[in-house]
């Protein structure tokens, strides 16, 4: 796995090189945004890891850049910066997940593993299909039995992570960390919302229905019938 580390600061830089290859990763770095940008832009990698205070272009400006680039890869954010209104900047920028310095290596790999996994998910087939329901990734367009679901952005990205794990109970933190990152309970019904909007959307009508409440463990997206894993 090839993972770009954007630092400035050495002593950060040299103690993720080492850790990533000591776990078997394969590390190139870059100590400003601006060649930051151009190795991201220019070289394939499964994940970056990049600071957000940085010379020439900071971490920020070089994320947005990134995305509107069309490119994808799973980003990593590191600051010393990290109230809440700090982490939400970083993530609505365009970041897969936020670790405020200082933090320890093995986090650090941990939460690489995760987003290594989630882009292991986006590369599946572009068009996802359970029965008669199909969600094309690349129009985000939804479909069930022909007809066209209206979704809201929120709602577009609940029913893709579900048809993801089709047939698997999801839990609400997998929920809270894979749809919304959130990396803490928000103590609200956000989920539940959600939730029933969407059934309304793609059940409503329907002599079989899809989505599931799982009483005491979350929800599962299956056709009747088929059986449910947990995780």
């Amino acid at each position: 796995m090839r993972v770009l580390i954007i630092e400035d600061d050495a002593g950060t830089a040299d103690f993720i090189v080492k850790g990533l290859r000591q776990a078997g990763y394969t590390p190139d770095r870059a100590a400003d945004g601006k060649d930051g940008l151009f190795l991201a832009l220019e070289q394939p990698y499964d994940a970056i890891v990049l600071d957000r205070m940085l010379p020439g272009l900071d971490g920020l400006t070089l994320l947005r850049t990134l995305r509107g680039a069309g490119n994808n890869t799973p980003v990593l954010l590191l600051s010393a910066l990290g109230e809440v209104d700090d982490r939400v900047e970083g993530l609505r920028a365009g970041g897969d997940d936020y670790l405020v310095k200082p933090f320890a290596l093995a986090e650090l790999q941990a939460r690489l593993e995760v987003l290594l996994r989630r882009g292991d998910l986006n590369k599946a087939d572009p068009v996802l299909r359970l029965g008669d329901l199909e969600l094309d990734r690349m129009t985000r367009v939804a479909r069930r039995a022909g007809r066209t679901i209206d979704l809201q952005p929120r709602e577009y990205q609940l029913l893709e992570y579900l048809m993801l794990h089709a047939g698997q109970v999801v839990t609400r933190t997998m929920l809270l960390e894979g749809v919304w990152d959130y990396h803490f309970d928000p103590q609200t019904n956000v989920i539940d919302v959600h939730i029933s909007r969407l059934r309304a959307k793609i059940d409503r009508g329907e002599e079989r229905p899809l989505l599931h409440t799982v009483r005491g463990a979350g929800y599962c997206l299956r056709e009747p019938g088929a059986e449910t894993t947990r995780q």
